[in-house]
């Protein structure tokens, strides 16, 4: 079976394409993998004229990426407005997680609707209750303007907590 990206005939692995669904995959070679994860070279990616059209919609939503990175190229930006993805696949390949600056208490980056846990009892000023250890916070909201600070509801209450009592679950 060829790659997924540049229908190069050598050993595949499953490449985890984020921002989607959880499982969702495409079957690269190590030539494409490591374009993708470091610096691409623009005349490799000139399969994707081919790969674009691919029905698998992960293929498509990579193929996006690479379009938009290498969009200082004429033939990428010509590719790029050629390609037609549904609603949902546009908004997958739009979804590359930002780099926020938001750790929890072990280094590990936070992004907005993680699942953090305390580990440690925090006193809510305003609330008249104390947030106990262990108590899961869902769906996080990040603090644009402070990378210390994360909001999230406890027994029923938005709270500002700071990252240095979470940890990522």
């Amino acid at each position: 079976m060829p790659c997924a990206l540049c229908s190069a005939d050598a050993p595949l692995t499953a490449y985890a394409v984020t921002g989607g669904p959880a499982d969702a995959t495409a079957d690269l070679c190590e030539t494409c993998i490591s374009q993708i994860e470091g610096e691409p070279e623009p005349n490799h990616w000139r399969c994707l004229s081919s790969s674009m059209w691919s029905e698998d919609t992960a293929t498509q939503v990579l193929a996006a990426r690479m379009l938009k990175r290498l969009s200082d190229h004429d033939w990428a930006r010509d590719l790029s407005d050629q390609l037609w993805l549904d609603d949902d696949a546009r908004a997958w390949a739009e979804n590359v997680p930002q780099e926020t600056g938001h750790k929890d208490s072990n280094g590990v980056p936070l992004a907005q609707g993680d699942t953090v846990v305390l580990i440690k009892d925090l006193p809510v000023k305003g609330g008249g209750f104390t947030a106990k250890r262990g108590t899961a916070v869902r769906g996080i909201s990040l603090v644009q303007d402070n990378p210390a600070h994360i909001e999230g509801r406890v027994e029923g209450q938005r709270i500002v907590i700071l990252t240095e009592f979470v940890k990522k679950r």
